[in-house]
């Protein structure tokens, strides 16, 4: 796992509490590729960003709060839990516990019950 600094201009991080660290990996794609996908970490703190691209996300481990801004909609993650965040989303992750989740981005495929 690299260290992933919350410096990108484009998704305009913001720290609003703690010191929260993260890292991670990109598995496949990334780069020059339509989609991505990898494992990401990080450690307790509130910061709020900027999705950049369509994210199907799965929690592994820890714990976390998630509000998408534009909507006002509020998720509480754990262990096993998944959601999906739309391209252009303006969040605010609250990371209660340690997290870790793998994540799929770029052209995600979403299918709805009885689709």
């Amino acid at each position: 796992m690299q260290p992933w600094p919350f410096d990108n201009p484009e998704s305009n991080y913001k720290i609003l509490f703690g010191a929260p660290a993260a890292s991670g990996r990109i598995d496949t794609g990334g780069a020059g590729y339509t989609t991505r996908s990898g494992i990401w970490r990080c450690t307790t703190g509130t910061f709020e960003f900027t999705e950049q691209d369509e994210e199907l996300m799965t929690l592994l481990s820890g714990r976390c709060h998630l509000t998408d801004q534009s909507t006002g909609k509020s998720h509480e993650l754990g262990a096993g839990d998944s959601l999906f965040m739309p391209d252009g989303r303006r969040v605010t992750w609250e990371i209660i516990q340690a997290c870790q989740k793998s994540s799929e981005q770029g052209a995600v495929w979403v299918s709805r019950a009885g689709d």
